[in-house]
């Protein structure tokens, strides 16, 4: 965490280029509509997209090519809440017994934002020609992602789960459902955690290959 930067978009996109190519370039993450009026009707597709945020993820696992990781900046915060969370994954295998640990070791699922914004009660609504107009919503296939990662650098595993992944090969849809609920609640737990209460100014720059992270809830009549 790097507080008191107050980033330009111009000088955030530089910074993040410094670990790679960019998937997008700094974009809000905002109640605050392109009109400028803040959006807090729960109806709203930026509201939903918002909210489904709320749930443990890594971020882009139902993309092509899952983002190494990400940089995060604060230029309006609300009074209180909207706290980010992170848990750590390596930990979250560590962690797990000896027999979860043989279980889950060739395991794999599909992840899509289709699957997570749904089961939440967040899909957008559809355009004339049935289909979304927002990021992540794309019509490729699904990608097939191990429940155990190696990190290209260290080689060490971590869990790759998150409110993304669902349908586990082998598995009823219903038991691979559960299991990886389960193994969602256990891994972001205790001292694997870290909720960082935003300052105007702050920077934050993690790995996303071996974190996962999440919003929390604020009051979205403030932007």
């Amino acid at each position: 965490m790097l507080p008191g930067q107050f980033l330009t978009q111009d000088e955030q996109n530089a910074f993040a280029q410094r670990f790679g190519d960019l998937e997008f370039a700094a974009t809000p993450i905002s109640n605050i509509a392109p009109d400028g009026k803040v959006r807090s009707n729960p109806d709203s597709d930026l509201v939903k997209s918002l909210r489904g945020n709320d749930g443990w993820h890594h971020d882009s696992t139902y993309m092509p090519v899952q983002a190494k990781g990400a940089v995060f900046s604060a230029e309006i915060i609300p009074s209180e809440g909207a706290a980010t969370g992170w848990a750590d994954m390596r930990e979250a295998y560590d962690d797990l017994d000896d027999a979860t640990r043989e279980r889950i070791a060739d395991l794999r699922a599909y992840h899509s934002l289709y699957y997570s914004q749904g089961r939440s009660g967040y899909l957008p609504r559809t355009r004339d020609d049935g289909s979304y107009g927002m990021y992540g919503y794309h019509d490729l296939d699904s990608p097939l992602r191990p429940l155990v990662n190696y990190h290209p650098v260290t080689g060490r595993p971590n869990l790759l789960i998150g409110r993304h992944a669902h349908d586990i090969i082998g598995m009823d849809p219903a038991e691979s459902e559960a299991f990886l609920d389960e193994l969602n609640e256990n891994a972001c737990q205790g001292n694997r955690v870290y909720y960082h209460e935003w300052t105007v100014g702050d920077t934050v720059v993690w790995d996303n290959r071996c974190l996962m992270h999440r919003a929390t809830p604020f009051d979205m009549t403030e932007p």
